[in-house]
């Protein structure tokens, strides 16, 4: 039962941290209308961070012995899976929906598998190919569902496209490093965790200050109507209900989300984890439709075909 238990943590961690993102991305569906996807993202860091630095003393976690080339690859991994991906996400559910976007995180595995071959040599079976064709058909064949729409949408729809294509593949390139750092050292997940975050929080800085001081410019980066976002901006210091969501936010999709996914990387392969992973979308369907939005048919299916091609994958 034991060596059962330590054999699956990983998996586990993997499933749970599915959840905690398939939640917490419905409520930044809401956040999204009020506010900008990059405030969003340092804001929701600043509060993970709080959680997590308040934690380690109470699990006893000390910071490790270990090289600075594992610190530096988890530091690089936050950058870029946390300050790159999660404000690409995040621009990706402002267009998209949650739902929508979920789809794109089930690109992450066959993103990951391929940047093995490419920059680790590893040779991929048929069976892992195919899973890889599988899913790449199942999120195109949801996100080309027809609808009627006005050519203001279409733009908005290709933009989050595009926002979810960097968002998926930053965040293959940031687990990948992460693995790579956490194979074979002694460091907690809490750290590995920690470290990825403040990496990925103070890496927004810079392009925080570039949108103040360049606000016509940078608002391309994070915002398809400006002039509406700045209208919605409410003060978070003014609204504590505001501040209680974003905290709800953070807490689940953030702080329990990535510290699962970190122990996942810790404990099972990179593979394995990032595709049990990426089974938010299966999560998100549900709570969608239990907060109103319309599922059609070839929404289920277009989802069921791209898990179908994770699991694929994850056999091969």
């Amino acid at each position: 039962m034991t060596d059962s238990n330590v054999n699956y943590r990983g998996e586990l961690a993997a499933l749970l941290a599915a959840l905690c993102w398939a939640i917490a991305s419905a409520i930044y569906e809401r956040l999204g209308q009020r506010l900008p996807p990059l405030q969003l993202n340092f804001l929701k860091g600043v509060i993970a961070i709080g959680f997590l630095a308040a934690t380690l003393p109470i699990a006893g976690a000390e910071f490790p012995d270990i090289d600075r080339q594992p610190v530096g690859l988890l530091l690089v991994s936050g950058a870029v899976g946390i300050g790159i991906g999660d404000t690409a996400f995040f621009n990706s559910i402002d267009a998209l929906g949650a739902r929508r976007a979920l789809l794109f995180e089930t690109l992450a595995p066959p993103l990951t598998a391929l940047l093995a071959l490419t920059c680790l040599g590893e040779v991929l079976s048929p069976g892992a190919w195919f899973g890889i064709a599988l899913t790449a058909i199942g999120v195109a064949w949801t996100i080309g569902e027809r609808r009627v729409e006005s050519s203001r949408v279409r733009r908005q729809t290709a933009r989050g496209i595009a926002w979810g294509l960097l968002a998926a593949g930053s965040q293959a390139g940031g687990a990948s490093l992460s693995r790579a750092a956490l194979v074979d050292t002694e460091i907690s997940p809490l750290w590995s965790a920690l470290l990825r975050l403040i990496a990925g929080t103070v890496c927004l800085v810079p392009l925080m200050s570039f949108r103040s001081g360049t606000p016509r410019t940078s608002a391309v980066l994070i915002d398809k109507d400006p002039q509406e976002r700045t209208a919605k901006h409410p003060s978070l210091v003014r609204s504590p209900r505001l501040l209680a969501t974003v905290t709800l936010a953070a807490f689940l999709g953030t702080y329990l989300g990535i510290w699962l996914q970190q122990t996942a990387l810790k404990h099972a392969p990179a593979g394995i984890a990032q595709t049990l992973s990426a089974t938010s979308p299966l999560f998100v369907l549900p709570i969608a439709f239990a907060l109103g939005d319309k599922l059609s048919l070839r929404a289920v299916l277009g989802a069921g075909v791209a898990l179908a091609g994770i699991f694929c994958l994850f056999r091969s």
